[in-house]
């Protein structure tokens, strides 16, 4: 099966009432693991990629990397997807490299200048095959290049006439998640407005709902990084509960990244301080890669909910 855009995903996604997961990937391990795990659980994918994630590991490497997954797992649908592409150039050049899906982020513009370049984006993308996802709202916290320090919720006033104009093909938007390992502090109760997704559900119905900054942080993770050596106090995620309930509603994306850090983090600080003779980095990344495919396992079932939707 070749590389597919997120058309049909979401669709389905849509009127089944779960959501995609689309986890960002930086090396070959994250691949494995991830592909891996969704190919055991018949689940479609979103592998995307960041505009850190191509500096680090080259646009080459990523897009070939995931051409070997969507070989090695043909019976998985697997978008490419650009994570926050922050100007038309960027979404072109991905566009032009062989992803099936772009992100514009205007999130840091006006609302106007937000509707000039996503428009320009979605146009250039219709033209080549490409999907559209854009952003409304802004979302606190630090990922890769992507930081703020305000949290702006998505006005659903806006909701119509911007996917109207632009006419992108998804819109992610800020309802309380946020970006990165702190999403809240100590004794703060997390929170969701679903009033606003159920607000711009209903102006938008039928249409695929994103989620960024979605990682749950688990605590697990947490724990092991900080008992071997590492200095995470205070890291809260979103509860897996709440994403659940988006994923049943008109939220068919869900991002996950920072989960995918701790998961690999937590094993390799595991591992090197109980073997610490191994200097094999073969030794070290077979574990961490397992714990990349055992945490997106879990995600599958327990929080996308599309285990057996692919």
């Amino acid at each position: 099966m070749p590389l597919v855009t997120t058309t049909e995903m979401f669709k389905k996604a849509y009127e089944g009432g779960y959501a995609v997961g689309a986890f960002n990937v930086n090396n070959m391990e994250i691949v494995q693991g991830i592909t891996e795990a969704c190919q055991e659980q018949k689940a479609p994918v979103i592998l995307q990629v960041s505009k850190g994630a191509r500096a680090y590991a080259n646009h080459t490497y990523l897009v070939k990397m995931v051409e070997a997954a969507v070989q090695e797992c043909p019976d998985v649908p697997m978008a490419l997807h650009l994570d926050h592409g922050d100007d038309f150039e960027i979404c072109k050049s991905c566009i032009d490299g062989g992803f099936t899906s772009v992100m514009f982020d205007g999130s840091h513009m006006d609302y106007e200048d937000n509707v000039k370049v996503a428009k320009q984006v979605a146009e250039y993308a219709h033209a080549h095959g490409v999907v559209v996802e854009a952003e409304l709202g802004r979302l606190a916290g630090v990922e890769d290049d992507v930081s703020s320090d305000e949290h702006q919720y998505t006005d659903p006033a806006q909701v119509e006439d911007f996917v109207t104009r632009t006419g992108v093909d998804s819109l992610a938007i800020a309802i309380g998640t946020s970006h990165g390992a702190y999403k809240f502090k100590p004794g703060q109760k997390p929170q969701l407005r679903f009033d606003i997704l159920e607000d711009v559900s209903r102006r938008l119905p039928n249409f695929p709902i994103v989620l960024h900054g979605a990682s749950s942080v688990p605590q697990e993770f947490v724990k092991k990084v900080n008992e071997f050596g590492g200095k995470m106090p205070d890291a809260i995620g979103i509860p897996e509960e709440m994403l659940r309930e988006a994923a049943k509603s008109a939220v068919c994306k869900i991002n996950i990244d920072s989960d995918i850090r701790l998961a690999i983090t937590a094993a390799i600080r595991e591992h090197f301080a109980t073997k610490p003779a191994d200097f094999d980095p073969r030794q070290y990344l077979k574990p961490a890669r397992q714990a990349v495919k055992d945490m997106v396992t879990h995600k599958l079932i327990n929080v996308l909910g599309c285990n057996g939707k692919a």
